[in-house]
């Protein structure tokens, strides 16, 4: 489900009630934790964090032209996600992720390679998103990004 907003003021403005609330929630969280660097902006639909091209020129390899994606939020049909490629690029960072979501929710963890996915906005576990946010920089990304994925 991929919104047409074009502020992220807009895209939660359209959402029912309880994912708003839900979504306004881990957007404060997030900008909260996140370091600074990242910079907040909707794209493919949804609103994301990415380093942007002042701090990196050459932008996302798979489209010059946008900012190097980190993290975004999206209220999806039958769920919320969060998506965090950092756990994507980082074994050690997914490790300690999964661990940590086992002990601080009772729900298993519903997850793909970077989208963590949230059935009932009650289970998100907010205080550990933040702190999940919180453990990659704009530099340590660009370094993991360029390892992994740039050609």
């Amino acid at each position: 489900m991929q919104s047409k907003a074009t502020t992220v003021e807009a895209y939660i403005a359209e959402l029912p009630e309880d994912r708003q609330k839900a979504i306004t929630e881990l957007r404060k969280v997030i900008k909260k934790n996140l370091p600074k660097g990242f910079q907040e902006h909707m794209n493919y639909g949804m609103m994301g964090w990415a380093v942007p091209h002042s701090k990196y020129p050459a932008g996302y390899h798979c489209k010059p032209e946008d900012p190097l994606p980190f993290l975004a939020l999206a209220s999806q049909k039958n769920f919320i996600a969060v998506y965090h490629m950092g756990i994507y690029a980082d074994p050690k960072l997914l490790k300690w992720f999964t661990d940590a979501h086992a002990k601080a929710s009772p729900k298993k963890l519903d997850m793909g390679k970077s989208c963590i996915r949230y059935k009932k906005t009650e289970d998100i576990p907010f205080k550990l998103i933040g702190e999940l946010v919180a453990k990659i920089t704009p530099d340590e990304w660009i370094a993991t990004y360029e390892k992994n994925y740039k050609r």
